[in-house]
């Protein structure tokens, strides 16, 4: 089932007993702006509120979410011919692209933060929630642990097309080590792979978006964990040199955590999909794609979702320690990860290593999910500095790298205000917090088109009176079709693509082919 995210509109006045979620004494009117923004995906409207006692939409708490959507687009268009046409001309990606992407570690981007920051903060965001949407964790399908459609009509698949991506491989990794709660597995005897995991894709803008752009970029999408948040308690917690498993390194005490290098690094040789390890993958993907666009100005961005946003910040260090981001002509490409939820990775030495070789890492987390605060949970950034320098030798000593953007899910009037551990980690929910977001102290204000809708996608973290069923993204049938006998069964699909021909020549120039 394909989804993308909804042109919609909801607006609400929102009040509740001694709790002014926003400043207003009195009750305003809503406003709603029509105007489309600067990549003209999303529009905006305005919140307001009152001292009213109950929750109300519209005054209306049964009304459906789709009858007030239809209501608030009937006003837009009625007010959309009061736009004032003088409005100075909103500053394009292209223009401020390196700013976006933390040229100047985004200071003074953040609070407030402008439309160009948030939507791409959102599209980025979406594409390392297609990792989840694309893959198959149905433990009865027996292609369950891969993605769900071909590397060619992968956005098409999912409604995505209007992103301008095309995805130039897959990853893979093995599922030979100990994070059982990331891996997914099929019941059947019959499977596409007993070893591999689909964990992602490597992707490049197409030549319309890269115009708009102002460079072409190359994007990096890390899944993360499908189910449940089992997976923290799989962390072995315990640093290792980072240089232990081949990452080249100047430094033995830069360390990062056991797993995450185990999950980057490892290979099966007898594996289709996982005879080259992730970092393998990623390495030679990139050599090719910088070759291939070296007269062009690019960007490499890495993204992803909880253990995702893990592989996401030991991916950038890789690229950029190992000199793979500078060209033949001494250009330097900037290499940011915009991380989404994500865990700490590494020691207080990773972190200077990593801000040390221009890596730029925004953080978006929630405040109230504990994935962020984790591993490392007594000895970390947050600890008295003279603490830390003690607990330098020891195992579980962890720092934060890169800008935190600290969202909190209780400032949004359509969210439950005790959603569980699960809620507060849902990556959907994390894209709905940033479209309402403008600045610390600010109204929770939606500004564009994201329907609220997909929160519940696979939580059930919107508020009853929404009407929106929770897990409500399902797959028709469970992907049973019939067959010309009339029969139910599951369908074939194609073959996915494993490592293309010339992964070989990649590995050689990067010195990486001894290793095999």
């Amino acid at each position: 089932m394909a989804i993308s995210p909804s042109k919609t509109f909801l607006s609400i006045n929102y009040q509740l007993d001694n709790h002014h979620i926003f400043p207003s004494e009195k009750c305003c009117p809503v406003s709603f702006s029509g105007q489309k923004s600067h990549l003209g995906r999303t529009k905006s409207m305005e919140f307001a509120t009152g001292p009213a006692r109950i929750p109300r939409v519209l005054s209306k708490t049964s009304e459906s979410l789709s009858s007030i959507i239809n209501e608030l687009e009937k006003e837009r268009k009625e007010k959309e011919e009061d736009i004032t046409a003088g409005k100075e001309e909103e500053r394009r990606v292209a223009d401020v692209w390196k700013e976006i992407h933390g040229q100047d570690d985004w200071v003074g981007m953040l609070d407030p933060m402008g439309p160009l920051l948030r939507s791409e903060l959102i599209r980025y965001g979406e594409m390392a929630q297609a990792c989840y949407d694309a893959f198959d964790f149905d433990p009865f399908s027996k292609y369950c642990g891969s993605c769900r459609f071909t590397r060619r009509q992968f956005f098409d698949s999912l409604g995505m097309a209007h992103h301008g991506y095309l995805v130039s491989r897959y990853l893979f990794a093995t599922s030979n080590i100990n994070l059982p709660n990331f891996f997914k597995k099929s019941r059947w005897p019959k499977v596409w792979s007993r070893y591999a995991n689909w964990i992602g894709y490597v992707a490049v803008s197409n030549d319309e978006i890269s115009k708009s752009l102002g460079r072409r970029d190359i994007t990096i999408a890390w899944r993360g964990t499908v189910t449940r948040l089992e997976w923290i308690a799989d962390l072995m917690d315990f640093l290792k040199p980072i240089s232990s498993n081949k990452i080249p390194c100047p430094d033995s005490t830069v360390k990062v955590e056991s797993g995450f290098l185990d999950l980057y690094t490892d290979k099966d040789e007898n594996c289709r999909f996982c005879k080259f390890s992730a970092r393998e993958q990623i390495l030679t993907e990139v050599k090719r794609l910088l070759e291939m666009y070296q007269d062009e100005e690019i960007s490499i961005t890495i993204t992803g979702h909880s253990l995702g946003s893990a592989l996401a910040i030991l991916s950038a260090y890789d690229i950029v320690e190992t000199g793979l981001n500078v060209l033949k002509d001494s250009r330097a490409v900037p290499v940011s990860v915009f991380s989404f939820s994500g865990p700490r990775v590494g020691n207080v030495r990773f972190k200077e290593r990593i801000e040390m070789l221009g890596v730029k890492v925004l953080r978006v987390v929630n405040v109230h999910d504990i994935v962020p605060k984790s591993p490392g949970l007594l000895f970390n950034e947050n600890a008295p500095q003279m603490l830390m320098k003690l607990a330098e030798v020891l195992p579980w000593s962890y720092s934060h790298v890169g800008v935190e953007l600290a969202l909190d899910h209780k400032n949004s009037p359509f969210l439950k205000q005790d959603g569980d551990l699960a809620c507060a980690h849902n990556l959907e929910a994390h894209l709905h917090l940033l479209d309402g977001y403008h600045g610390k102290g600010h109204r929770f204000v939606l500004a564009s088109g994201r329907d609220p809708a997909l929160v519940n996608k696979a939580s059930d973290f919107l508020k009853d009176h929404y009407l929106v069923p929770p897990y409500w993204r399902q797959d028709e049938n469970k992907g049973m079709v019939r067959n010309t006998d009339g029969r139910w069964m599951q369908p074939e699909r194609p073959k996915l693509d494993d490592h293309p021909e010339d992964i070989h020549h990649y590995l050689k120039q990067l010195g990486l082919a001894s290793e095999r």
